[in-house]
């Protein structure tokens, strides 16, 4: 059975719970009461896969879902530790930066305490179709779950993140000896503990050095290889100087500067996100490494410098031509099973790609300071974009350092073309 609603938003994850706290903060007649969000899990997990015990967030608390844009809002990380009775002990640990897990206890918290807004779970959009108005411009859209079930509704938003990125040159692997970092817990729990494996990292970033770590515990009779294209793993860019550039105040001083320049922003800030790792995290890799040098256990190995230049199966072998950066040299590595934190896909997701191509939108497709995509000004439809939009918002947007702002700059939008659309109705 169909239903119809005002706001649909696809994916419960950070962004969408910010912005379904900022609708049903907002107090708009109707608006929380006709917004929902589907949730394709079971729950809400932040970073699912990646949810190791240890694993901390690098992003102050204080950048929550709502304390930058509403410092008394009830739905805050601090009065979900009160609520929960963890204030005291949080506070006493003297960090900013939360376990991950904790972090992902907030969500659903949120979701939980959510008195308006729905959540529907267990609901995978298959595909989104656009609903003409009489004019022919987009009025809406028809979102087909997997249960074969139907939404309307007349905005849609996106906050979902990207695709996960699985180079070509590993395509012709066994789909069940490869691992993205996006699959790492739920796939890794399938392989036999006592199982004695070659396991082969490859990245040089948090993901890739959070598998490298996780898979001594999660397969503790394997030998692990972390194959490095870099120099060696580094720490992450953390200047008070350079942290400014995170700030939602910079958001419009980027949005507004040349494509070139932005371009050059983002090349410049990659140290700060993508392509490093924590410090603390950098050091407790690297102690194990010398402990394991130390005391002659050594089943573990980073080699820098180094990158797969091939991938094939041979048997039930799994066998990595791997290229010295430095001699030029190639050599083969074999091994049982691989592990990729090689990131996501730089474009928008296939699900937003899809769309454009059946709206004759370019594949890239323009979207707007307040987050929607441009569909022209006859469209009463509108989807906005959350997580996706570096290239013309800075780093930042697909990080939690601008969920509250973000999610006001988008409520402000969805406030003003709702009126217009009322006063269009009224004439």
């Amino acid at each position: 059975m169909g239903r119809e609603v005002g706001v649909l938003a696809i994916g419960a994850g950070p962004a969408n719970l910010a912005l379904a706290v900022a609708i049903e903060e907002s107090g708009a007649d109707g608006l929380a009461d006709g917004t929902l969000l589907l949730e394709q899990g079971p729950d809400i997990k932040w970073q699912r896969d990646l949810l190791m015990p240890w694993a901390r967030s690098q992003v102050s608390f204080l950048k929550d879902l709502v304390t930058l844009r509403n410092p008394t809002s009830r739905f805050s990380f601090l009065n979900f530790l009160h609520e929960r009775g963890r204030l005291d002990e949080f506070v006493n640990l003297g960090t900013f930066h939360p376990f991950r897990w904790e972090f992902s206890d907030y969500l659903q918290w949120v979701a939980s305490s959510l008195e308006r807004v729905g959540i529907r779970y267990g609901a995978r959009v298959v595909r989104v179709d656009p609903v003409a108005g009489s004019d022919g411009a987009v009025a809406g859209w028809e979102v087909l779950l997997s249960d074969g079930d139907r939404v309307r509704c007349r905005v849609r938003g996106v906050g979902g993140g990207r695709d996960a990125r699985v180079p070509g040159v590993f395509a012709g692997l066994a789909s069940d000896r490869v691992i993205h970092s996006a699959q790492y817990r739920s796939r890794i729990a399938r392989v036999g503990r006592d199982e004695a494996l070659r396991v082969v990292v490859v990245g040089g970033a948090q993901s890739a050095a959070e598998m490298f770590f996780a898979v001594h515990e999660n397969l503790p009779r394997s030998r692990v290889t972390m194959v490095v294209r870099s120099i060696g793993l580094q720490n992450y860019q953390t200047s008070k100087f350079v942290n400014e550039l995170f700030f939602p105040s910079f958001v419009d001083d980027f949005y507004g500067a040349a494509p070139q320049v932005r371009a050059q922003v983002l090349d410049e800030m990659r140290f700060t996100n993508y392509a490093g790792l924590a410090p603390p995290f950098l050091d407790e890799l690297y102690m194990m490494l010398y402990r394991q040098r130390m005391l002659g256990e050594e089943r573990s190995e980073v080699r820098a410098m180094t990158e797969v230049v091939s991938a094939r199966m041979e048997g039930e072998e799994v066998v990595l031509d791997l290229r010295d950066r430095l001699s030029g040299k190639t050599e083969p590595l074999r091994c049982d099973l691989v592990l990729l934190g090689t990131g996501f896909d730089p474009r928008k997701p296939e699900l937003v790609r899809d769309l454009a191509a059946r709206l004759g939108l370019d594949e890239e497709v323009q979207v707007g300071r307040n987050y929607r995509v441009e569909l022209g000004e006859s469209a009463w439809g509108a989807v906005y974009l959350q997580g996706v939009n570096e290239e013309t918002h800075g780093i930042a947007d697909s990080l939690i350092s601008v969920l509250a702002n973000r999610s006001k700059d988008i409520l402000d939008d969805l406030l003003a073309r709702r009126a217009t659309t009322q006063a269009r109705s009224a004439r």
